[in-house]
């Protein structure tokens, strides 16, 4: 069937120079519209708790159940573009994705919202699987940080978009339209996909699917942020909570235990076999967990009204300076860990500067800039490290890890945020602050430690 196979690219377009640009221009779409998505859903929190007077325990659940699924499958959304092609995979994520955000948008209530958000998360996991992939694959391996400091660029405006435009959506058109936003841009998204993204050359054969290491990883990632959205504010009892916490922890060792001796694992552990790959993963889970925590922090100690959109917008708009400049501000010779090591640390500056004025609207937007501009070094320096340290055949798996660790982190965020608030009352936010800090001082540690290996 035609829409099952990959289609060539117009015979101008495989020829032109600047071919592999133009993928990596079309796999910017898909990257604008996913964090986009992402930073602009945390602005309805309190449109939603206040329509379907519920708390931001359970409203929360319009993202986690978005990030969690992203969790569950994007490594297995990687495997399937390995093995049957990631222009294809690409292309129908973008049409999953576009339909769900519809769905969303015409949600009759919270139940739905989040049901909708799940089906939206499948066309996430589609595009944002086989996002590095297409990059690294279009483009000369010299130019592979470039690029993925492009794609970064164009995440960066898609979060920078997103408090500014968030803002404005839910006080003027109502919350509905944050997520009807996406239509243009994914139709769009799949006119490029089709026309300027190159068919797969190099494929993985994938013999047999591991269920079972499926199972257990969406099944622990589920339970564990049940587990913290029950002690922050859903009013259950203690025992409640510990269950899913106790099944959390089974399900992961069994994870681990069991991907040790799949003969086809979800998550294959030899690729994290490198310090380079598995530190470069946790780092990339506390960056993007710095970075999403704040999105839904503030708006919770500020208000969303009086330039509470501006205010947020200082963090993307940070992190999109410094993904676009930093190839010509910083000198060639830092090289990618000493830029991962720099990134780190400024982002862990910006986290702890934050504790001395958490409510003070004026001082939040220059840390938040600082703290962007941390992150915009870090992040496409961590994640060319992480895929450099994996063989090409499996780049759309190593991707899908790298996505995978970036949608856990963003859940985290926002479940660690609405714990400290939960527990830590009047000085709630100073302890997710910290919190938010310690997580800055985790990926400075992982950093140095990759770049005294590589010296």
């Amino acid at each position: 069937m035609a829409v099952l196979a990959e289609r060539p690219r117009p015979r101008r377009v495989r020829e032109h120079p600047r071919a592999g640009w133009f993928a990596v221009a079309t796999v910017c779409f898909g990257a604008f519209m996913g964090q986009l998505d992402a930073s602009i859903v945390t602005l309805t929190f309190p449109a939603l708790q206040q329509e379907f007077r519920a708390p931001l325990a359970a409203v929360q659940w319009v993202s986690l159940s978005y990030l969690l699924a992203l969790v569950g499958l994007l490594v297995v959304a990687g495997r399937l573009a390995d093995a049957t092609g990631r222009k294809l995979m690409y292309v129908w994520g973008f049409g999953v994705f576009t339909a769900a955000s519809v769905a969303c948008g015409l949600a009759p209530g919270l139940g739905w919202l989040v049901v909708f958000r799940l089906v939206q998360a499948v066309g996430a996991a589609m595009l944002q699987a086989n996002s590095v992939a297409l990059v690294v694959g279009s483009v000369p391996r010299s130019r592979m940080r470039a690029a993925l400091g492009v794609q970064a660029a164009a995440q960066a405006l898609g979060l920078a978009l997103g408090p500014a435009l968030g803002g404005l959506l839910v006080d003027t058109a109502g919350w509905r339209w944050v997520f009807l936003v996406n239509l243009p841009v994914g139709v769009l998204g799949l006119a490029a996909g089709r026309y300027l993204l190159p068919r797969t050359r190099e494929r993985a054969p994938l013999a047999r699917f591991d269920f079972p290491g499926l199972v257990l990883l969406a099944g622990g990632s589920a339970a564990l942020l049940l587990a913290l959205s029950g002690v922050s504010g859903l009013g259950l009892p203690a025992w409640v909570a510990a269950v899913p916490a106790a099944v959390a922890v089974a399900a992961l060792t069994g994870l681990v235990r069991w991907e040790r001796r799949a003969a086809h694992p979800l998550v294959d552990l030899r690729l994290l076999r490198p310090r380079v790959v598995s530190l470069g993963l946790l780092g990339a889970l506390c960056g993007y967990l710095v970075l999403f925590g704040p999105l839904t922090l503030f708006p919770q100690v500020l208000g969303t009204h009086d330039g509470m959109g501006p205010v947020l917008t200082c963090l993307p708009a940070g992190f999109a300076v410094s993904a676009v400049l930093v190839d010509r501000l910083l000198p060639a010779r830092l090289g990618v860990h000493g830029r991962t090591v720099l990134g780190a640390v400024v982002s862990a500056l910006g986290c702890g500067l934050l504790l001395l004025a958490p409510g003070s609207a004026p001082w939040v937007a220059a840390m938040l800039f600082l703290l962007g501009l941390g992150l915009g070094v870090f992040i496409p320096a961590n994640n060319s490290s992480i895929m450099g340290g994996i063989p090409s055949q499996m780049s759309a798996t190593g991707g899908g890890m790298v996505n995978m660790a970036r949608g856990l982190g963003s859940a985290l965020g926002i479940a660690l945020v609405t714990l400290s608030l939960h527990l830590g009352g009047a000085t709630g936010p100073q302890v997710a602050v910290a919190a938010l800090a310690v997580c800055g001082v985790l990926a400075v540690a992982g950093a140095v430690s990759c770049a005294r290996e590589s010296a």
